[in-house]
């Protein structure tokens, strides 16, 4: 069992792959119900038992995987209020979640504390969520808000944290299939394993014909495919007409299996930091979490190689706000294996970051700018 770690109360690691159909033949030889997020470089598998995982690391070294547990992370979003209650309802509302947790264990979790001090002033850390277009109108209808701000997507919970709600699009009439919800994607379910790890082994080898890289996300209801933020766009390798024509060749191997997709669990997440120095604040979070930064000139990316963990940017903050004097009642929760927990504290300190407060299962750590994350 020295391959896998206990993650979010989850057997969980990960296995380097030279592409997506090398992590697709261990796949196909999945126990039922394990979890997979194929990548172009690997995969991240998920079980819940010591039986399952046995039998999986076997598959793996009959196939020359060699795991790396070190580089799991998971980033969830915590928040702190006077009434966790409301809060709490708002941003299960807003995420369209039914728990604190995505169901398909894909996008970042919400853990709402009670709140010990005022913090009136807007926070510094913000929240972009991309759903489908009548999704977007159902949680205008739930809060029984009207959308605002520059863009004119904010809806705010009742303590005034806000989220930039943006409805997604369709990608093409090609590929009708498949939203623009920031990242292209489509989720198809499934009836069975086997018809599930058919349909990930055939988008796998299109993928790798195409040179381009997604996610490929293996659950017990489906399958979800992400082209990640941006990357179907015209200016961008593989994308406009090359993704779109990928994608329709995706979504005809999947009617092909009789499948249709569902829209209802697409969902893009990502957090935005305001700062003062955003070049120093970059390169603090990039470091700690071992992302990189998006080449693209124009925007402030950072991002997961692997693709496991949402997308944060930066936006210039005036050093005179009064914002930048008071506490976020947003953070970070970054959680590691047990193994790892001092490492990735020391990393951050290392980078610039200051502990606020320590107990034997966490470390509060702030950034430069006094942004918190919550290592554990």
């Amino acid at each position: 069992m020295t391959e896998w770690r206990l993650l979010d109360r989850s057997l969980t690691t990960w296995y380097d792959a030279p592409s997506h159909a090398a992590g697709a033949a261990l796949v196909e030889r999945l126990p039922a119900g394990t979890e997979a997020d194929l990548r172009a470089t690997g995969l991240r598998l998920r079980t819940s038992g010591e039986e399952s995982a046995r039998e999986i690391s076997k598959a793996a070294q009959d196939l020359g995987l060699t795991a790396d547990p070190s580089v799991l992370q998971q980033v969830h979003l915590a928040f702190e209020a006077t009434d966790p209650a409301a809060v709490t309802t708002f941003w299960r509302t807003a995420f369209g979640y039914e728990t604190d947790r995505d169901p398909l264990r894909r996008d970042p979790g919400i853990t709402v504390r009670p709140l010990t001090d005022p913090r009136p002033l807007r926070n510094r850390i913000h929240v972009d969520v991309v759903r489908p277009s009548d999704a977007v109108d159902a949680v205008r209808a739930a809060t029984g808000q009207e959308p605002y701000g520059a863009w004119g997507v904010a809806l705010a919970d009742p303590e005034g944290n806000e989220v930039d709600l943006v409805p997604g699009d369709e990608l093409s009439p090609d590929a009708a299939d498949w939203r623009t919800n920031f990242a292209a994607m489509v989720f198809y379910p499934t009836t069975s394993p086997a018809q599930a790890s058919r349909f990930v082994s055939a988008v796998a080898k299109l993928a790798d014909d195409a040179s381009t890289p997604l996610q490929i996300d293996l659950r017990p209801t489906g399958v979800m495919i992400d082209g990640s933020k941006d990357q179907w766009e015209d200016d961008l390798p593989n994308g406009g007409a090359a993704f779109v024509e990928l994608a329709k060749r995706i979504q005809d191997a999947a009617h092909d299996l009789g499948l249709a997709p569902d829209a209802r669990p697409l969902r893009f997440v990502q957090f935005g930091i305001d700062a003062v120095d955003a070049d120093a604040l970059s390169t603090f979070w990039r470091t700690m979490l071992g992302y990189q930064p998006d080449p693209r000139a124009q925007v402030s990316d950072i991002y997961d190689p692997r693709r496991l963990n949402p997308v944060l940017f930066f936006q210039q903050l005036d050093p005179n706000d009064e914002r930048t004097k008071q506490r976020n009642r947003i953070h970070l929760q970054l959680v590691v294996p047990q193994d790892q927990v001092q490492a990735r504290i020391d990393t951050a300190l290392a980078a610039g970051g200051r502990v606020l407060d320590q107990s034997p299962h966490s470390c509060l750590i702030s950034d430069p700018e006094g942004n918190e994350v919550d290592i554990r």
